[in-house]
């Protein structure tokens, strides 16, 4: 069975950092475009970052360019965000979600076929 694990959530003060993983299990995701979404509550699931198979190319939502940062270790199967300069508007559960490509709906959470379980991450002013 395909599952994708979030960790690394936790609370930080602002101007702080945290690290999340993504480990992907049951299939082989190597191939897979893989992504980071977040929810805050009473707010819909918004983009954050996207990565294609390899890592070599990725795309930021506005609101995070230049503060958070994707990778991959296809080795681990696994993917990681890379919070830096957090502020109290990041705060929400993230969710990391893989879709068989990329192609041009990368920010949509249609497009993604597996989602994790999510890990909340609080940033307090």
């Amino acid at each position: 069975q395909e599952r994708l694990v979030e960790s690394g959530g936790g609370w930080v003060q602002t101007g702080g950092s945290l690290r999340l993983s993504c480990v992907a299990s049951g299939r082989t995701f190597s191939d897979y475009a893989m992504a980071w979404f977040r929810q805050a509550p009473g707010k819909e699931r918004e983009f954050v970052a996207a990565l294609n198979w390899s890592g070599s190319t990725t795309y930021y939502s506005d609101s995070v360019k230049g503060r958070f940062t994707g990778s991959r270790d296809k080795a681990k199967n696994t993917v990681y965000l890379q919070m830096n300069t957090l502020k109290p508007e990041d705060t929400a559960v993230y969710y990391c979600a893989a879709a068989p490509w990329l192609g041009s709906s990368w920010s949509l959470p249609t497009h993604y076929d597996y989602w994790g379980q999510g890990t909340q991450v609080t940033v307090s002013s």
